[in-house]
């Protein structure tokens, strides 16, 4: 882009670029031929579940790794054109011969797991109440390529802040949905399923479970429903914290400061060199469909990619995940069968109300800002959409991928943000 580009199509770039992948699904139902299990039905209730994959499913995983048809290596050294051919052999090795799925069951199952019906869609979550008096209620918001395995390591922390270094009076009731059309939720059957639409159903879950004064969190897609949260105000709802602010200025300045000029510079890099995915989850959420379903080696790479390029890393994933939990979040969407499903959300929010530009919120807002995150938001730019912007933060490091990154930090974060709100 040069420098006389006009500014407000250099505004519409950028904000094409930052904010609909994070605020930017028609599928069948899922049966034996688009999932290798079925959803248990779901009602106004609360019904336990527990996460069991059948060993066909695993021992079907297995034999599709082993018949992977791989491509020649790439043409560079880095990661410049896609995942290192030896790097997705690596981790597809490791996945069929060291990874342990029923050790992550285990994991996810040790906390208590729901399913509820809520407009017309089944819709799982996690539910810890903390032992401490008087904590407060949050729901995490996860966004794409994550899920709640994101949120796992942080539960602890938050229910139990006196385990963890932190003080009663900080700990927190925790909820932790999977999106519609993403991990053990319902894949919606018809149009519509927005930020907005999942706002409100989220208004509907934390009154279901008797929450009458809550806060909210979220990240890249979470981010997204946790400014529509801001907007629609369900009952109940006093604050909301994001670690990815989708705020932008009336009009770019002609003289930027330091910290706005590097905020733009991301967005266009963003726009000009990872942007691929973006544009085919948002057009053809159905074609990709098809190869991530039928290939594990499709879904891993797919995801494996986003792990290198958007977390704080010093070249290779595994410097800010391990490979289990990149393959716990990986399996997930293989084992669920969501990669269509969760693809819509682009499509959705680029078609129906969803391409969003935050706007002005007047909910209490607060935000913590990591270093590696895809695009950093300057301060100033939150003041003038949040009027109420009660706490703001720049940390030293951690990515996109805030809470599955850096849970300490992540987790006290947390308790420093909402401690004024209590």
């Amino acid at each position: 882009m040069t420098d006389d580009t006009p500014k407000s199509n250099r505004r519409h770039l950028l904000k094409l670029a930052v904010a609909a992948p994070a605020a930017l699904a028609i599928a069948s139902s899922a049966d034996a031929k688009t999932a290798p299990f079925s959803l248990p039905p779901a009602n106004d209730g609360l019904t336990p579940f527990k996460v069991s994959i059948p060993q066909a499913a695993i021992d079907d995983l297995k034999r599709r790794l082993g018949a992977t048809r791989w491509p020649e290596k790439e043409t560079i050294e880095d990661w410049s054109q896609g995942v290192p051919l030896a790097k997705a052999k690596a981790l597809v090795s490791y996945w069929r011969n060291k990874y342990d799925w029923r050790r992550f069951e285990r994991q996810i199952n040790a906390y208590p797991q729901f399913r509820t019906k809520i407009d017309g869609l089944g819709i799982h979550f996690i539910h810890v109440k903390s032992k401490h008096e008087n904590a407060l209620p949050i729901i995490l918001t996860h966004g794409w390529p994550g899920s709640v395995v994101e949120f796992l390591k942080v539960i602890g922390p938050l229910t139990d802040p006196t385990a963890h270094g932190g003080k009663a009076e900080d700990a927190f009731h925790v909820v932790i949905p999977s999106q519609p059309g993403f991990g053990f939720s319902d894949k919606p059957s018809e149009v519509g399923w927005t930020v907005v639409r999942t706002a409100n159903a989220w208004g509907v879950l934390m009154k279901r479970l008797g929450y009458t004064r809550w806060v909210a969190q979220g990240g890249d897609w979470g981010s997204g429903v946790t400014h529509a949260l801001g907007h629609v105000r369900p009952e109940g709802l006093v604050a909301a914290h994001v670690n990815w602010p989708l705020v932008f200025p009336e009009k770019f300045p002609d003289n930027p400061t330091p910290e706005e000029k590097a905020a733009m510079d991301a967005a266009m890099k963003f726009a000009s060199d990872q942007f691929g995915y973006f544009k085919e989850q948002a057009t053809r959420p159905q074609t990709i469909g098809y190869a991530l379903e039928d290939s594990p080696v499709g879904q891993a790479t797919w995801i494996y990619e986003k792990f290198q390029a958007w977390t704080d890393n010093k070249g290779e994933p595994e410097d800010a995940l391990t490979t289990d939990e990149m393959l716990d979040d990986i399996a997930l969407y293989w084992f669920t069968g969501t990669a269509a499903s969760s693809a819509r959300i682009y499509w959705e929010n680029a078609r129906n109300g969803g391409g969003f530009d935050a706007g002005r919120i007047e909910l209490p807002m607060a935000a913590t800002i990591f270093p590696k995150e895809i695009y950093r938001a300057p301060k100033a730019w939150a003041e003038a959409h949040w009027p109420n912007l009660f706490y703001w933060n720049e940390v030293d490091k951690g990515g996109h991928f805030a809470a599955f990154e850096q849970p300490a930090l992540f987790s006290e974060e947390m308790r420093k943000a909402f401690r004024s709100i209590r």
